[in-house]
């Protein structure tokens, strides 16, 4: 896709309309991926007049597009001030640092002022933001290097463009198809992007100042000359723009065979890439009986990361996934539940992540779904087709896993085929279900969402090394203070727990981990990402983190921040005492009552 997205700059309006062009095909791939494919449903071939074989569109609804005008340009740098602003992400500073070196060698009369915004990449710093309008300067932001700082520096460099300061956004060629997606539906796609080889994180600054000096590998433009031209170059016609572009999705969709449409799916990745149960209008239908919401009922909006639009979905469009899956009518309020929580189930994140899914309560029962033997894998129909629609949904509904665009996990996950469904084992838990944990009522039906990547195996609870095996279980997870903790134990782990260890509540075996599982003070703060999300509030005063930064460096500081927020789920058919540590990290329960 990289090939149609020309990275933008000044041009002839010629150029800048083909440009757009060529933008609108590429981001109407994320409704319809594969080239062919969009052009196809684009000139109604897949309209249901007249076809065999008629399908609900799987397809959530994407919202206009407000065009936005950018700021209007100097002539020249002649008596301007450029601010360098770094959002505060991998090697960024140092980058921009080189950038400042070239302008004063290349620039002599103009001013300079390099800055670091307060917080991590996706804050706002409006009194910098104020300080900058009110200098009349121009902005120079790096460095767009995640899936979710890049768009983080195009959505800062749209807002100071509504506020008449010119900007040059800098990122990386790894997302290059992210951003300009991203800025074609916040409205202003013509935003001057230079893009620079990845990776800059952890070079040396004679790499970075060789990056100042070499081209754009997008356009072949000197770096430098891009930059200039971002600030200076006059506005063609369709960056003044203004008005609204519609994206309405039809309905239904038609073919003459079951085939035909599979193979639709499956090129416009509506699926995971597997054969789909094609959504009838009679399957959808029948699925709807299984609740008493409207099917033209909006339910939720859902978006794949937080820099991404929300995408609004109706009963209807739910059940259209929940058929695709194979999910019976009876499993539907459950997948209802998921789709109202407005939490994706594919987050779009270098990291990789995936969903889980618990499911607490008699509707365990009801629909036959598994806590003992095999809970975790491939062995259940409920629990099986439940966590494939919540995903199938995610992409379909939430305008998400379209990779390079919406899904940027570098390796990607295997469990985003259909997330980890399953029930927990009430019945054989020394302890109260998890969904009492969280405020409901034991009679109640609930589904709770986590969201990790990783899985840590545990033999038994050995009576001499406990305490060292509790500890290895999250020893290989990721050196963060924001790392999440899921316990999925064994019945007869739990038990083990409860009866020789003396955990008697779920509770204690949670604020023993927060105490005991700690990290050396400086590889806590020397991780990058703590420099992000966590450094910023203790330099707030914002607790824990304030007192941990306080603390000697020779100390250890708790790798689990709040306790309440370790997980500890049960679940297995009581076959051995072997058990699971994870990483993911809770996020939100609904009850799966008020579906039905």
């Amino acid at each position: 896709m990289s090939a149609v997205l020309k990275p933008s700059g000044p041009s002839t309006d010629d150029e800048a309309t083909s440009e757009l062009d060529a933008l609108v095909d590429a981001c109407e791939l994320e409704a319809y991926p594969g080239e062919v494919m969009e052009r196809r449903i684009a000139r109604g071939d897949f309209a249901p007049e007249g076809k065999r074989v008629v399908v609900v569109n799987p397809r959530g609804t994407p919202p206009p597009i407000r065009r936005r005008p950018m700021a209007v340009r100097p002539a020249s740098l002649t008596g301007k001030t450029i601010y360098f602003v770094d959002v505060r992400f991998m090697n960024g500073k140092s980058f921009l640092a080189e950038i400042q070196k070239v302008f004063a060698e290349r620039f002599p009369g103009i001013r300079t002022e390099l800055r670091q915004k307060r917080g991590g990449y996706t804050e706002d710093d409006p009194a910098l933001w104020k300080e900058i309008e009110e200098q009349g300067a121009l902005l120079v932001m790096a460095i767009g290097h995640c899936s979710t700082c890049a768009p983080a520096v195009a959505v800062h460099c749209m807002n100071m463009e509504d506020r008449g300061v010119p900007t040059a956004p800098l990122v990386t060629t790894a997302f290059t198809d992210l951003v300009k997606a991203v800025t074609y539906k916040a409205g202003m796609p013509g935003l001057r992007f230079t893009f620079v080889p990845h990776p800059v994180g952890s070079k040396p600054p004679e790499v970075l100042r060789d990056y100042v000096l070499g081209n754009d590998p997008m356009t072949s433009t000197p770096v430098m000359e891009e930059i200039v031209t971002a600030l200076t170059g006059a506005l063609t016609a369709d960056e003044s723009a203004t008005g609204t572009l519609e994206r309405p999705v039809p309905r239904l969709l038609g073919a003459d065979t079951d085939d035909e449409l599979q193979d639709m799916f499956t090129q416009a990745r509506w699926s995971d890439g597997l054969p789909v149960v094609l959504p009838t209008e009679a399957r959808v239908a029948e699925m709807l009986k299984a609740t008493h919401r409207r099917p033209d009922e909006v339910i939720g909006k859902m978006r794949p990361t937080d820099t991404q639009e929300d995408w609004q979905y109706t009963v209807e469009q739910v059940a259209a996934n929940a058929v695709m899956s194979g999910a019976r009518p009876a499993y539907f309020p459950v997948i209802l539940a998921l789709a109202a929580s407005e939490v994706t189930a594919i987050h779009s994140s270098t990291s990789s992540f995936a969903a889980m899914v618990v499911v607490n309560g008699p509707i365990r029962g009801e629909l036959g779904m598994n806590s003992g033997v095999g809970a975790l894998g491939p062995f259940n129909h409920a629990n099986s087709t439940i966590g494939r629609a919540y995903c199938l949904l995610s992409r379909n509904l939430g305008g998400g896993a379209v990779p390079g665009m919406t899904y940027l996990g570098s390796q990607g996950n295997p469990l985003n085929y259909s997330s980890i469904c399953f029930a927990e084992n009430q019945e054989r838990s020394p302890w109260e279900p998890f969904h009492v944990q969280k405020g409901f009522r034991k009679d109640e039906s609930v589904v709770s969402i986590f969201r990790g990547r990783t899985f840590s195996h545990l033999l038994e609870v050995r009576a001499q090394t406990w305490r060292e095996q509790l500890i290895n279980l999250v020893s290989g997870f990721t050196p963060t203070p924001r790392t999440n903790l899921t316990l999925l134990v064994e019945p007869l782990a739990a038990r083990t727990l409860k009866d020789r260890e003396g955990f008697d509540t779920k509770e204690k075996l949670q604020q023993w981990f927060h105490v005991n599982a700690t990290l050396p003070y400086k590889t806590y703060w020397d991780y990058q990402l703590v420099i992000n999300y966590v450094e910023p509030q203790a330099r707030k005063g914002v607790e824990p983190f304030a007192s941990y930064l306080a603390q000697p460096e020779d100390s250890a500081v708790p790798r689990f921040a709040d306790p309440k927020a370790i997980a500890v789920v049960v679940v297995g058919g009581e076959k051995n005492a072997y058990w699971y540590g994870t990483d993911f990290g809770y996020l939100k329960s609904v009850r799966v009552d008020d579906w039905r």
